[in-house]
């Protein structure tokens, strides 16, 4: 069984994506409500090479030179994957030993005000990162991230990325019903988006059964209105997996339970 890489999965985003976890479970900046990994036990800001960076490339040196057929390699897993030191130097060793693989990289965007982890971020083809709620209230409601963090930090940092990253960024919106479904909420957000300027917009909602049991998923009615008011727009918007079989989405998983985050 490996343990730095898992899959390939089936995702709800990427198509058929090989997942890369430079984290232990659970380390994150956020302790997200709606996590469908569970609670977050090391909530931290601080960056660090979790796991031997030359272990990670040597194991996905062992399962890319059998030339697998992917979609993506998608940074995912067991928390925020900026946090790790590795992140650049193995999506640098991705893209000179197997260039013809896409790489994506799924990020809170809470570390974007660091130079040093847009530089890491801006070698990918794909950024996913997560929108921040309207106002600090909401944010700490829904992220409960770490102490000291503020929502415009944070959307500071993700101006920088888009003003410094010439590839693809898809932003997703985590929608829990009766929290930020409102029309202000989604106005407030609906701003926020146009002024990052993302290829795409998101929606996502509860797959599984989150951190607290009091989120749920959004009808199916109440999704299809929100995609139609962020569509006005003029940025193309998508519903995270919606219609597809959602039995087939935990094919070939290595890593139980972290398949929804790719």
């Amino acid at each position: 069984m490996n343990r730095y890489v898992f899959g390939p999965v089936l995702s709800r985003r990427l198509g058929r994506s090989l997942g890369i976890d430079l984290l232990p479970y659970k380390t994150c900046s956020y302790n997200c409500v709606y996590c469908e990994c569970g609670a977050t036990t090391d909530l931290t800001l601080t960056r660090r090479e979790f796991f031997p960076t030359v272990d990670v490339i040597a194991e996905l040196d062992h399962i890319l030179a059998k030339r697998p057929v992917l979609d993506y390699i998608t940074f995912a897993g067991s928390g925020e994957p900026t946090l790790s030191y590795s992140l650049g130097p193995v999506i640098r060793f991705l893209k000179e030993a197997y260039p013809r693989y896409r790489v994506a990289v799924l990020t809170n965007g809470t570390l974007c005000t660091l130079p040093e982890v847009r530089r890491d971020l801006i070698q990918a083809d794909l950024i996913i990162p997560t929108v921040p709620a309207s106002d600090q209230k909401m944010q700490e409601k829904i992220f409960r991230p770490v102490r000291g963090l503020s929502v415009s930090s944070i959307l500071r940092g993700l101006g920088a990325l888009r003003s410094e990253f010439s590839g693809q960024i898809w932003v997703e919106v985590f929608l829990i019903p009766g929290i930020n479904t409102g029309r202000e909420e989604l106005q407030s957000i609906r701003e926020t988006i146009v002024s990052l300027r993302p290829d795409l917009i998101q929606l996502n909602s509860l797959d599984r059964p989150g951190t607290e049991s009091w989120v749920y998923p959004v009808r199916g009615v109440e999704l299809e209105e929100t995609r139609d008011f962020f569509a006005e727009t003029g940025i193309p918007v998508d519903i995270v997996g919606y219609g597809q079989n959602r039995a087939c989405l935990s094919q070939r998983c290595d890593h139980p339970g972290i398949t929804s985050q790719i």
